[in-house]
């Protein structure tokens, strides 16, 4: 799809705002996702029935004309919800686009275009919907696990990614200590196919990986870190965005130098 926007079409685009936004809709959020489901075709009574229809609140019979009345109850209705309710209607006004793929298509773009202008961490991402977005270096490492652990037949270790991004991505309160166990289960599932050891836990595992010193040590704490704060949750102890993005970081790249060595030596 050709971009409606001068600077997209002539490569004036900037760097991504760093992301500032997690827990939260801002003002720029909640006109914007209205702005765009106008601008892809959709009256502001239809933008309002799904709008609604998530908020399970009543259409105003007194507002009848599209414009302004239709269309400043949307924005008041956006703008006076939960912060995930912004997210939530986003996501449904996309699903109800599911078989107009154009507006679908230029729905999506905009809304992630107004998440990295606005350094929002979230993306909306077919056939998922919105999702935790990480910095750049994040989402490429996610991204190629999953990639190569498919093209290796390892569906496992790749749904255990998909579960980890399924958890960090939670509204409106994360799962980040399960992205950090589920991140690390993929290192394991990894680990055991390539030594042949099924019954073995990742500790176990780590010396018959053959890892480069020191890089076998790093693997160690960074287990020994996951086991104590994530398998043994401490009363009101929860992980930051940081710390879970960190781990899940490391534990996709180790799992694609493991698997990736592995075929190289075949």
């Amino acid at each position: 799809m050709v971009s409606r926007y001068f600077s997209d079409r002539h490569g004036f685009g900037g760097m991504d705002v760093p992301i500032s936004v997690r827990e939260d809709a801002p003002s720029s959020l909640r006109y914007g996702v209205a702005e765009i489901a106008k601008r892809v075709g959709l009256s502001p009574s239809a933008i309002r029935s799904t709008v609604c229809g998530v908020l399970f609140e009543t259409p105003d019979p007194n507002n009848w004309s599209e414009y302004p009345n239709i269309w400043g109850e949307v924005l008041r209705l956006l703008d006076n919800c939960e912060w995930y309710k912004v997210y939530d209607i986003a996501e449904a006004i996309w699903r109800d686009l599911e078989y107009r793929y154009d507006q679908q298509e230029m729905f999506e773009t905009e809304l992630n275009r107004l998440f990295r202008e606005k350094g929002i961490g979230w993306e909306l991402k077919s056939p998922t919907g919105i999702v935790f977005r990480g910095e750049a270096n994040f989402t490429a490492l996610t991204e190629k696990a999953v990639q190569v652990f498919e093209a290796s037949g390892r569906q496992t270790a790749a749904g255990e990614i998909g579960e980890a991004l399924k958890d960090i991505s939670r509204r409106p309160v994360p799962d980040r200590t399960g992205a950090i166990q589920h991140a690390m289960a993929a290192v394991e599932c990894a680990g055991r196919d390539l030594t042949g050891e099924t019954n073995f836990t990742l500790g176990r595992l780590i010396p018959r990986l053959d890892m480069p010193r020191p890089l076998d040590a790093a693997l160690e704490k960074l287990w020994g870190y996951a086991s104590e704060n994530g398998r043994h949750v401490k009363e009101g102890a929860q992980f930051s965005a940081a710390e879970a993005e960190l781990v899940v970081s490391i534990a996709c790249a180790v799992s694609v130098f493991l698997v990736q060595r592995h075929d190289e030596l075949r």
